[in-house]
């Protein structure tokens, strides 16, 4: 009997510690002042103060008046929440499409993004044609957003130079300046871009 009230015991104070102290105690850690933003979900808000998405998940824009962001097999932001047939917003499915390389399907869509970034004037990066492992990614490579300015200046009529400013403003840098890859935050640039 003894040995039971002890495990009994052991079981309570595990549960107590891993159960309600240390989740209570992380969401209080993550609520630091330089914490929170990133504990929050990164929240980017428009200038009317609006949510309109993350700086961690990638949206899609493919109107000549915006930088284009990268393919994606997840359309999160375009999925209707009364109409979500493909269960988008239910299952929060993210990740890549698992198609081979040599698969009609995908490189139907690889041609057409080709085509359709050639005729817009844009030369065709890596990034601007194939999704992400996650198909999330919110970033583009400097060069990608750099293939675009000549597009978004004559739509827009502003001065590339400008344009340039914009895409150095909200460029990402490798972390400590080693790890990853220096990257241009699509939702932030299209914002700072409605803001001239």
């Amino acid at each position: 009997m003894n040995e039971i009230i002890k495990a009994i015991r052991a079981t309570l104070i595990l549960w107590v510690l891993v159960a309600v102290i240390y989740p209570f105690g992380m969401l209080a850690i993550a609520q630091l002042p330089f914490l929170s933003y990133q504990a929050n979900g990164s929240l980017i808000r428009n200038a009317q103060g609006q949510v309109v998405g993350s700086a961690m998940i990638g949206q899609p824009f493919t109107r000549d008046r915006y930088f284009n962001s990268r393919p994606s097999t997840t359309n999160y932001s375009t999925a209707d929440p009364k109409a979500d047939t493909a269960n988008i917003l239910k299952t929060g499915v993210s990740g890549a499409s698992n198609l081979a390389p040599s698969n009609p399907d995908l490189l139907k869509r690889i041609k057409t993004d080709i085509s359709k970034l050639q005729q817009s004037g844009i030369s065709p990066t890596a990034d601007l044609v194939y999704t992400s492992s996650s198909s999330l990614d919110p970033h583009i490579t400097h060069e990608s957003a750099i293939t675009q300015i000549a597009r978004i200046a004559q739509v827009r009529k502003v001065e590339p130079s400008q344009l340039e400013k914009l895409i150095d403003q909200n460029s990402d840098r490798r972390f400590l300046g080693i790890f990853g890859e220096d990257g241009v935050n699509v939702l932030k640039l299209n914002l700072a871009l409605d803001s001239l």
